[in-house]
C-alpha cells in the first residue's frame, strides 16, 4: 500500500507539472502525452521482469497517477466534434502503439 501512495504522489505532481508546461490552446498537448508515454512505460514495465514491489511503486502507484482518464475525456467534452475525433483517435492509437512496441 506504501509503495502505491509513494508513486501516485510523485505521478501526480509530474502529471501536473507536464500539464501546465504543455496544456495550452488550442490542444492539451501534456494530457496527450502523458497518456501515451504512460501507457509506453507501463508497456515497458510489464514486459519487464520486476518484482510485485516495483509494480505497485511504478505502474499502480506513479503511472496510476502520471496518466489521467478524467481529464482527457472533460477536454474532449469541450472541443468541437472534428479535433475531439481526431484527438481520441491519436491518444488511443498512439497508447496502444506505444504499449504494444514494447511488450
Amino acid at each position: 500500500m506504501m509503495f502505491v501512495a509513494i508513486g501516485g504522489f510523485f505521478g501526480a505532481i509530474a502529471r501536473f507539472w507536464v500539464s501546465n508546461q504543455l496544456n495550452k490552446k488550442p490542444f492539451p498537448f501534456g494530457t496527450l502525452l502523458v497518456n501515451v508515454l504512460g501507457a509506453f512505460l507501463l508497456g515497458l514495465l510489464i514486459g519487464s521482469e520486476t518484482g510485485e514491489n516495483s509494480r505497485l511503486l511504478f505502474g499502480t502507484g506513479f503511472l496510476g497517477a502520471f496518466t489521467t482518464f478524467s481529464t482527457w475525456l472533460f477536454e474532449v467534452k469541450k472541443m468541437d466534434v472534428k479535433k475531439a475525433v481526431f484527438y481520441i483517435a491519436i491518444t488511443v492509437a498512439a497508447g496502444f502503439l506505444g504499449t504494444w512496441i514494447v511488450m
